[in-house]
């Protein structure tokens, strides 16, 4: 005779919600590893203000939500708090069958070979932003990843290619995109943004969207639109089985989403990448000699295990639309299921010696989507996985073929909390001492010091 799973949450913490909700804005992955060394595979959070969630280790529960009915699991809701600045049309906010006809609209500027024919571009825009890098001083890396993946972003997914739009949209989309935590309230409640406090908010979107905007017309009125290879062009072109294609307002969301969702992830994911090479020097020579041989596999795995070792996004969400049985506990409706990316990645029983950065455990790895999952995973996986894996290891090879990095045995840096991403605490500070053209043999000009 089997036993009816129990109707009562996980086991959790008894703090108030208050409480929970300060130590998850300040402390989210240090307090969610402890509760899960105290607690066990699954386990209750109550947080105020974001109600009641149950985080997932266990690879096979994970499995049992990423392949769920999405009816059932519903990720758009569990992002809602962003629309206020994505959009209600953005693909991270709807669900079911709007998010499944939105999402084949958006998959074939991110098909891998549409990926492939930008990369020469990418390398571009990267060796630019390198040339212009102090040589001899310590300097945090984070901000010059930011403006390669902006570029990026602004040449190969907007298009953007007038000289006064792009530099209005390099000024204003950083200001839009680095807002504090008192005015990332205004997103989660856009009501706030009529009041003067948050006004600037207002005035920021409002800015994005006119540039949004007249690119979107732009790319509409273009003759030569069928040949053009940037996402929005393709967007404009994409229609559904019935031939209705987005709107003006849903390609301004979906822009704007791939803006948030594609520029501070990749740009983070490359400088803990940075982090971690300058820290391991084996590693970061043989790296060197995989971006001269453009070995790209090494580099591949290098991204990976940098994305594992230093997940730049600690879970993921969804909602539960109707009760549901996971670990034995029926779990009610709307309870927030959180498969923990962080807690996966960290478990040496599925990486041995988890906390070593390895990048050769990443060479010929088979990767389940439950246990490397930097990019979630089922129906809600990220569209633009492909894009980005491609775009740090083209970062990451011009980098290595045109400096040489100073290792140092400073200890790794902490995480800081930015939104809802986990930042090197310092920038992921470096030091270059040689910058040189990538024809150049590579000496042993590599040193050892304290940055």
């Amino acid at each position: 005779m089997f036993n009816k799973p129990s109707s009562t949450l996980p086991p959790g913490p008894s703090l108030p919600p208050a409480v929970q909700a300060v130590l998850m804005l300040r402390y989210w992955p240090l307090f969610v590893s402890a509760c899960r060394r105290r607690y066990g595979r699954i386990f209750t959070l109550r947080i105020a203000q974001m109600g009641t969630w149950v985080y997932l280790d266990d690879p096979a529960d994970i499995k049992q939500v990423f392949a769920g009915d999405p009816a059932i699991y519903h990720a758009g809701e569990a992002n809602s708090m962003l629309s206020g600045l994505l959009g209600q049309a953005s693909v991270l906010v709807v669900d079911d069958e709007v998010h499944r006809d939105r999402r084949r609209l958006m998959l074939e500027p991110f098909h891998r070979d549409a990926v492939a024919r930008q990369t020469e571009v990418m390398a571009g825009i990267a060796a630019a932003n390198i040339a212009g890098w102090p040589v001899g001083r310590p300097f945090p890396v984070a901000p010059k990843m930011s403006q390669i993946t902006l570029e990026v972003i602004l040449r190969l997914v907007i298009g953007a290619s007038d000289p006064a739009r792009l530099a209005a949209l390099r000024e204003v989309l950083p200001k839009l995109l680095n807002l504090s935590a008192f005015e990332l309230l205004a997103i989660g409640a856009p009501g706030l943004q009529q009041r003067l406090p948050w006004r600037g908010v207002r005035r920021r979107i409002e800015a994005a969207d006119r540039l949004l905007y007249a690119e979107i017309a732009e790319r509409r009125a273009d003759p030569d639109l069928a040949s053009r290879t940037d996402a929005l062009a393709m967007l404009v072109r994409a229609a559904d089985q019935d031939g209705r294609s987005m709107t003006d307002s849903e390609l301004r969301d979906q822009l704007m989403t791939l803006l948030v969702a594609g520029h501070d992830t990749t740009a983070t994911g490359l400088s803990w990448a940075l982090e971690r090479l300058t820290r391991h020097p084996a590693v970061l020579a043989k790296a060197v000699r995989a971006a001269e041989a453009d070995d790209n596999e090494y580099l591949d795995a290098v991204a990976k295990e940098a994305l594992r070792n230093r997940p730049v996004v600690f879970d993921v969400g969804r909602i539960l639309k109707q009760p549901v049985e996971i670990a034995g506990y029926l779990l009610p409706a709307g309870v927030m299921v959180a498969p923990g990316v962080g807690l996966v990645h960290a478990d040496d029983r599925i990486y041995p010696d988890a906390d070593r950065f390895d990048p050769d455990r990443m060479i010929g790895a088979s990767l389940s989507p439950t246990t490397w999952l930097p990019f979630g995973g089922g129906a809600r996986r990220c569209l633009g996985a492909t894009f980005a894996m491609a775009e740090m290891r083209v970062v990451l090879r011009e980098v290595l073929r045109r400096t040489d990095l100073v290792t140092t045995t400073a200890r790794g840096e902490g995480q800081r909390v930015k939104h809802v991403i986990l930042t090197p605490k310092r920038g992921a500070r470096i030091t270059v001492s040689r910058l040189r053209t990538p024809r150049q043999t590579v000496g042993a000009q590599m040193t050892e010091r304290t940055v």
